[in-house]
């Protein structure tokens, strides 16, 4: 994927999941203060338990001195008191059997926020799936990341190296003409980095141009070669290895090995030299099938200057 796509797509991931996530917990907070008021306003409209009539009307008849207690200047009036009291009996029974019902609850119109909070799930669905896609984005990206980091590892060039002690050291000695120094560290480098194979292409190339060891040098290759590298790259090296089998008269070798690349690499340049070196012709695209030579005629030969007598 282009790298200004690929940013593209992850901006758009971002802002998507932010956006819906946003939305998401801004329906669902609307949905819980709905549910909070509904509930308050059915606590509030709970209608209050009444005292009877009867007995309010017992309380006030009860709560009257009785006749033996009234005044004698006041015996004249008994029925104008018995008014009053029925009266007040009367009025009390009223207003608490009269009052007025408590006003119901009024149905509110549904809201903006009532009306927004109705896409909570889809609002949910979109930011978990935004979620998702910018996560398998960066898991590519990581993953791509770290094949990159072990291929660099696995196939690094000869002048290639990690920055460590040993490695520096050992150039650092060879800078020196100490070459066997270098090659005890770079063999110590190697032991602790197998997968290093930069620091086998050194003691390779210190064993065959520094010390002028063919033999030594090519054991060295022959164990590079063990390792899997890029077709190019174990073409090429194993060409450099039929120089040295050569250098040491070891020649069987150096056929074998260049039919090997032949065979298992025909498509890399070192296969191209390889058939060279083995004569092989290169098959041109544009030639025809060879012509084939042709048959001699089948029944008996004829001397020169006679032919078949023609049949009649």
């Amino acid at each position: 994927m282009h790298p200004v796509l690929r940013i593209a797509l992850y901006v758009v991931l971002a802002a998507s999941a932010v956006f819906f996530g946003y939305r998401f917990m801004q329906g669902y907070a609307d949905r819980m203060d709905r549910a909070a008021h509904r509930y308050e306003s059915e606590m509030t409209s709970a209608p209050v338990e009444a005292e009877p009539a009867s007995d309010i009307a017992l309380e006030s008849t009860n709560a009257l001195p009785p006749a033996a207690d009234i005044p004698p200047e006041t015996e004249g009036d008994s029925d104008t008191a018995a008014a009053s009291i029925n009266e007040v009996a009367t009025e009390g029974e009223g207003a608490t059997t009269n009052a007025p019902p408590p006003p119901a609850a009024a149905s509110t119109p549904p809201s903006a926020a009532a009306l927004r909070s109705g896409g909570v799930g889809i609002y949910a669905a979109l930011a978990l799936g935004a979620v998702i896609g910018l996560a398998l984005l960066v898991a590519s990206d990581v993953s791509h990341y770290m094949g990159l980091r072990a291929q660099r590892a696995l196939y690094s060039d000869e002048g290639e190296h990690a920055s460590s002690p040993e490695y520096d050291q050992a150039e650092q000695a060879w800078a020196n003409g100490d070459h066997m120094e270098a090659l005890r560290l770079l063999r110590d480098h190697l032991n602790r980095h197998p997968r290093q194979l930069h620091a086998a292409f050194r003691i390779a190339e210190i064993y065959e141009k520094d010390l002028g060891n063919h033999l030594a040098a090519a054991l060295e290759y022959e164990e590079i070669l063990k390792h899997k590298l890029a077709p190019d790259r174990w073409g090429w090296s194993a060409i450099h290895l039929c120089n040295l089998y050569n250098r040491i008269g070891q020649f069987d070798k150096t056929e074998a090995l260049l039919r090997q690349i032949v065979d298992e690499y025909g498509e890399t340049p070192a296969a191209k030299k390889a058939r060279e070196r083995l004569g092989i012709p290169e098959a041109s695209p544009l030639a025809g099938p060879a012509e084939s030579e042709p048959q001699p005629a089948a029944g008996p030969q004829l001397p020169p200057g006679f032919r078949p007598k023609k049949k009649r």
